[in-house]
């Protein structure tokens, strides 16, 4: 048996700390957000010259006054992907590409070019925040409602700290925030729960079955009877998400990206922060008849 409740108040800590550095990294530095949430123009072009690169095509661009822009490759060398601020000139696409061909002849595909708007990008990030807001709350009244009080604010402070933490890594890294990662953090927020749930039922199962075993090993005894199933679900789930993440082109990037740490926090918080909480509580089976009479 894996001696898991040996080290709750070291990994306590390193959570604790973590958590703190994401806040003050969202406080402070903020998140990368992308068009989606900022509104602009984005262009994906595909070059046929191998010789253009990021600062010719940056250059020629700052000379069109588009306000901030910010030119990358997107996969690979022959691939730019462009943003800029909404303009006022609705022919501002084919005044780049006319631009464009001038100083490097017709050597552009545009493939994408999507434009949102300032008040489209603000009701975007609203309705966003309010989905992330919601999920947590139904996911309290769920396991409020199925368990005790005590394993309601367990499974909430895993999906706060996953939440935080994937975010938090999302600023450290400067990764571009879109409705793709909107729904990768929803997808992370089902996941942790379904990963607590799991050890959750173990627990309170294991509780009314050894009511002379104290809630500290009785966890990890929970945590060991579900280990197998824990590990079989976050590595085949990972396998996936890699492949996505290196086979699946940019796109899908970030969403695959996001998915990855979401899968380890979530899996490591259903161990370390939500059980611990159930420790310091002193949840015991005089709890369980007692909010089950």
């Amino acid at each position: 048996m894996i001696p898991f409740n040996k080290y709750y108040n070291q990994f306590n800590f390193l959570s604790i700390s973590l958590v703190v550095v994401s806040l003050l990294f969202l406080i402070f530095k903020g998140l990368n957000f992308g068009i989606d949430f900022k509104g602009g123009t984005l262009i994906e072009l595909r070059s046929s010259d191998t010789k253009i690169n990021v600062s010719s095509l940056r250059e020629n661009l700052n000379q069109m006054n588009l306000g901030d822009v910010s030119v990358k490759n997107f996969g690979n060398q022959k691939d730019f992907l462009i943003k800029f601020e909404n303009s006022d000139n609705k022919n501002i696409i084919e005044e780049i590409k006319k631009s464009l061909d001038n100083s490097f002849g017709n050597n552009f595909n545009f493939r994408r070019v999507e434009n949102v708007g300032p008040k489209v990008s603000s009701e975007l990030l609203k309705s966003g925040i309010i989905a992330i807001s919601v999920a947590l709350l139904l996911m309290l009244i769920y396991i409020w409602i199925r368990f005790e009080w005590q394993f309601s604010l367990g499974a909430i402070a895993a999906l706060f700290h996953d939440v935080t933490v994937t975010l938090g890594l999302f600023s450290l890294l400067g990764l571009e925030i879109n409705l793709s990662i909107i729904a990768a953090v929803l997808t992370i927020v089902g996941y942790s729960m379904n990963d607590t749930v799991v050890i959750f039922d173990r627990v309170r199962e294991n509780l009314r079955k050894y009511s002379d075993i104290k809630i500290f090993e009785l966890t990890n005894i929970s945590i060991n009877e579900t280990l197998s199933r824990t590990l079989i679900t976050s590595v085949t789930t990972l396998l996936a998400l890699l492949s996505i993440f290196f086979f699946g082109g940019e796109i899908l990037k970030g969403f695959s990206l996001a998915m990855i740490f979401g899968v380890i926090f979530g899996t490591y918080s259903s161990i370390y922060i939500a059980n611990t909480v159930l420790v310091r509580l002193n949840v015991s089976q005089k709890t369980i008849i007692k909010e089950e009479d």
